[in-house]
């Protein structure tokens, strides 16, 4: 009888996200790779915009290759195709290479291409860019505007402090017949609460009525989170309380919003009853939520807390950065909690390999 073979298995090959998952992972990798390499990794992967987890590896890789615009180039005429222009504008954008983002619109011009231009001049922080091509592209190239595109220039006039010409644009809009919709509308708020131009707040609240947009989640989310922002957060969750008896009911993002606030004002204790109230009505939030949450928690010393939310985020294989991490392990460690601080460590090595060095320089400064 025919001995039996002694050959492994071949390995089956890697499913597109997993080929996305590993890009991501190199592209992140410390030092980072050189320009050819990250292009190479891109190929590999055969990412395409179509999906958000390869959108992320094409951002990582566009930021990666700001100082190298030739290699940056070359991945958005090459892995990209032409179908693609708006989102290789975006990278190029993303890069702060905005001549490059304007040269592909010029080869594409389109209604997608020119929403994508915009958006550009916004990641690139050049705003005043962003207004000439508004005013002055779609007539040059024959494009039509619809309303992303007036969504957006809002959007840079909110993040830079010229909120008060949303009014000429609303009424821009109106006139070419586009309606706006509840990102018009947050857009506005947004810039208005972040120039603390309370009188104009209420304002856009009555046009929305006015044009059909309700008060609806979406819209106290960003009242809740630009109130937060302004350290505001006890007006913030009266808010909340008004929404509810509304009858419009907060979402984990409210919470996480109301919570951020708190956090940075310093009032742990208000946060932590926030989570209790997240919990009894079946709320969870995402990973980066509870990375905020224990990396403050950690900040004001509640290393309590945020030990039982870390185990909380580990049954799901969730963790926080290092740097968070390594405050938590240092803070239990200054607590004369040793056993558990060295236990994380180990956990954290077996997990990141490729962080094995830093923790074992964080176990030898703990107290022996």
């Amino acid at each position: 009888m025919a001995p039996s073979s002694t050959r492994l298995p071949r390995a089956p090959p890697l499913t597109s996200v997993q080929k996305t998952r590993l890009a991501i992972s190199l592209l992140k990798s410390s030092p980072p790779p050189p320009p050819d390499q990250i292009l190479s990794i891109c190929r590999a992967a055969a990412l395409t915009p179509e999906t958000h987890i390869d959108r992320v590896a094409l951002s990582l890789a566009a930021s990666k290759l700001s100082s190298a615009p030739d290699t940056l180039r070359e991945l958005a005429t090459t892995v990209l195709t032409p179908n693609h222009a708006p989102h290789a504008i975006v990278l190029f954008g993303q890069a702060g290479h905005l001549p490059d983002a304007i040269s592909t619109f010029q080869s594409s011009p389109s209604t997608r291409s020119l929403n994508a231009l915009i958006l550009a001049c916004i990641i690139s922080g050049n705003h005043t860019e962003a207004a000439r091509i508004f005013q002055t592209f779609p007539d040059a190239h024959g494009v039509k505007t619809d309303t992303v595109t007036f969504n957006t220039i809002i959007k840079s006039f909110a993040e830079s402090g010229t909120t008060r010409s949303f009014y000429s644009v609303l009424d821009e809009m109106c006139k070419k017949g586009l309606k706006p919709n509840t990102t018009t509308f947050t857009n506005a708020l947004a810039g208005f609460y972040k120039e603390e131009r309370f009188d104009d707040v209420e304002k856009v609240i009555e046009l929305m009525k006015k044009h059909g947009c309700g008060e609806t989640l979406p819209v106290y989310n960003v009242r809740v989170q630009s109130l937060c922002k302004l350290g505001r957060s006890g007006e913030a969750r009266a808010l909340v309380h008004k929404m509810v008896k509304k009858g419009t009911k907060p979402s984990w993002l409210t919470y996480n919003h109301l919570i951020h606030g708190f956090c940075k004002e310093g009032d742990f204790e208000e946060a932590d009853q926030l989570y209790k109230e997240m919990g009894m009505k079946k709320l969870s939030g995402d990973m980066k939520f509870y990375s905020m949450f224990i990396y403050y928690l950690c900040c004001g010393g509640k290393f309590d807390t945020a030990l039982k939310l870390y185990h909380e985020i580990a049954a799901k294989n969730w963790v926080p950065n290092f740097s968070t991490m390594k405050m938590l392990v240092n803070g239990l460690a200054g607590g004369s909690r040793i056993d558990e601080a060295k236990g994380i460590i180990e956990k954290m090595k077996e997990k990141f390999p490729d962080k094995t060095e830093g923790w074992k320089e964080v176990e030898a400064a703990l107290p022996q």
